[in-house]
Order: C-alpha cells, then structure tokens, then sequence
C-alpha cells in the first residue's frame, strides 16, 4: 500500500527528508517563502524526485477552500489503495521561550490553528506536529495546546506526544523539540499501541551521566585529545569530519568581521554566553539558533562557525548543500530554523514500522 505524505511549513525540508528515507513518498511540498523553497529545491536536485502535487508557495491558508483543494489533489479522495499523511512544524517564534511570547495570537502563531484545522478537514490517516518545548513548558501556550488536542481528538485522531531532544537520535546538538502524532482511529482502530522515541540512539541519561569536558583555552589550530568515555558519535569534531566541512559547497559560507579581537579571549567550549558561543570540539553544540545574536564560533579557529559546520550540527548528511546565490543570513537562517535531520528520520521510522506493523496484522 502506497503512504503519500503531503508537507506543508516546509522549510528546508529537513523534516520531509527523514520521512524519504524513511521509505515514504512526498507528494507534496508547501512552503511559503519562495526563497526557501527553491532551496528545498536545490538541495534535492540529484536524487530525481519530484513530488506528484508539485511545489507550491501559496499560504495554508488558501487549502482550507474546497475548490483549491479539490484543483490541487483531484486524486485525494481516491484512499482505497493508499495511506495519506500530513507532515509539518509551523512557524514556532511565538511560542518560542527566547521569542516574544504572542503565542497563538501571534502572526507565526496563528499558523498552528490552521494547521489543525486543515488536519481536521481533510482527515489525513495520520499527521505530525512539530514545535518547540515553549508550547508545553509555558502555562499559557500549553493552555493552547491542549485545545487544540481535544479539537484533533474529537476530530477522531488517537494523539500520542512526547519532548524529544535531538541528541537521543545521534544528532550533536541539546536540542529539545515536541512531537505530536495523530492516528486516526476510524482507519487504525480505537486500540493503537503507538510509541514515539523507538530509534533513540542513545538515552538523555546515559548523555548526561557523561563526564563531557567543559571549557579550554583557545589556541588558532591548536591540538585537544579526545576525552575518553565520551561519545564521540555527538561530538561536534566527529561531525565535522563525517561531513568533510572543510571542502563541502557551503565551506567558505562565512560570515567575517573586521576585529577577531573578542573572537580569540572565548575559551574553547565557553557557550554560556548570551550571544558568543564558541563550541567545544569534544562535546555536542547548544541549539542551532542563529537568530537573536546567537553567535557560535568554530572550536579552533578565530572565526564564526560555516554553512557547511551548521549543516553537519543539525546531523544533514554531507551531500545535501544550499545555493550559492542565497544571502548568507538566509542560508543559516534557514538552516537553524529546521528540524534536526536524524530526528526527523527517527520518527519517520517509529511510523514507519508501526504502519508495516498495521498491515501485517490486517493481512494475517
């Protein structure tokens, strides 16, 4: 049985990547800034695929119209052979702890309502939501939340959430994002034994029962043998070479400055700061934000960190680069705002092998 996966709030793509290769066919790519999406595009020009619905940057907002729906997916209500998905984080700033706080009034989000709201008109067979840990971790947000899952639950959706940091999935980055899965139960049945986090890699308490080394001062080019009992799988170096950064298409992505004077007083691993933040080799990267002044320094070099470096943070795998007309802000822009890849493929094989789990029985 075919599993088509329509992506809405794209990006990037990071998140639809995972579902890939994850064994599942994207039909559908919405992304409403052109700009990311014709780097979606670009970061996908070998492997051939082209999404059966096309691309499209239209607002969400436009397919809550039954007539565009039914001009965008003639083939939608055609289900007896096939499984429909919907995948997407909308825009998250407003439920972000270091955002504004607009929460779901706010014009980012707003785009969480209406991302439920097409779940609950067109009925997919199963759905995920990805945000941020501000939408259960602020008593207002959470408030929000829990709405909108009573709405997604008498809509008849099975929900199952969980806060998964992005280390758990091998990816070098403390990284918290909440996951939202729905089943719907009149395609499932009332029964679901679903359970998000399958493919962890690694568990947050063996992490953090690691001696991981703090801080050390910096010297240009200088030499630091790897800790023992660390895991070097997390590790921004491990990273760093497995992607080959040096000679990546995004390697001279860099932003310069006119002084590296207050580049080369940060410690080497000192990422307490508000703003500069230099990593440690040896130790997995804070949050691969590179807005609100975030500043995150390459380890051993007086410089900010690549393209290519935040790409292999967020666990991307080496051949996947973006354009190299864009503007630098909007590459690493683009590149913080997305969802670490290896979580990503993570919870697409939790869903994966739980679908193939489904038909087998109802084979049997």
């Amino acid at each position: 049985m075919d599993v088509e996966v329509f992506s809405f709030f794209s990006g990037l793509g990071f998140l639809d990547l995972g579902f890939e290769n994850a064994g599942f066919n994207i039909v559908f790519v919405n992304e409403y800034n052109e700009q990311f999406l014709k780097a979606y595009q670009y970061a996908r020009r070998y492997n051939g695929h082209i999404p059966a619905y096309g691309y499209s940057h239209k607002d969400v907002r436009e397919f809550l119209s039954d007539k565009i729906w039914k001009e965008s997916f003639p083939g939608y209500d055609n289900r007896e052979n096939k499984l429909i998905g919907f995948i997407g984080g909308p825009p998250c700033p407003d439920f972000s702890t270091a955002g504004k706080n607009k929460g779901e009034n706010g014009e980012n989000g707003q785009l969480t309502s209406v991302y439920v709201k097409l779940l609950i008109k067109h009925k997919p067979d199963f759905f995920v939501l990805e945000n941020v840990k501000g939408l259960v971790h602020t008593k207002k947000h959470k408030e929000f939340y829990e709405r909108m899952k009573r709405k997604l639950y008498r809509a008849g959706y099975s929900l199952f959430d969980s806060l998964e940091n992005a280390l758990e999935y091998g990816v070098p980055q403390y990284r918290d994002r909440l996951v939202l899965v729905g089943l719907l139960r009149s395609r499932f049945g009332k029964q679901l034994n679903f359970q998000i986090g399958q493919h962890h890699q690694f568990e947050m308490e063996e992490i953090e029962d690691i001696n991981w080394p703090r801080t050390a001062p910096f010297v240009e080019n200088g030499h630091l043998d790897e800790p023992e009992g660390i895991i070097d799988e997390l590790t921004v170096e491990h990273w760093f070479i497995q992607n080959n950064v040096e000679h990546h298409p995004n390697a001279n992505d860099i932003f310069t400055v006119k002084s590296t004077q207050k580049f080369i007083t940060i410690p080497e691993g000192d990422s307490g700061g508000k703003s500069f933040k230099r990593l440690h080799r040896w130790r997995y990267s804070p949050t691969a934000a590179y807005g609100n002044n975030e500043v995150h320094l390459h380890p051993y070099l007086a410089r900010r960190i690549s393209v290519a470096e935040a790409l292999a943070i967020q666990s991307l795998p080496e051949d996947f680069s973006l354009p190299p007309d864009l503007p630098l802000s909007a590459k690493f822009k683009m590149v913080g705002n997305g969802v670490p890849y290896l979580l990503a493929l993570g919870i697409a094989n939790d869903i994966s092998e739980w679908i193939d789990q489904f038909l087998h029985r109802i084979e049997e």
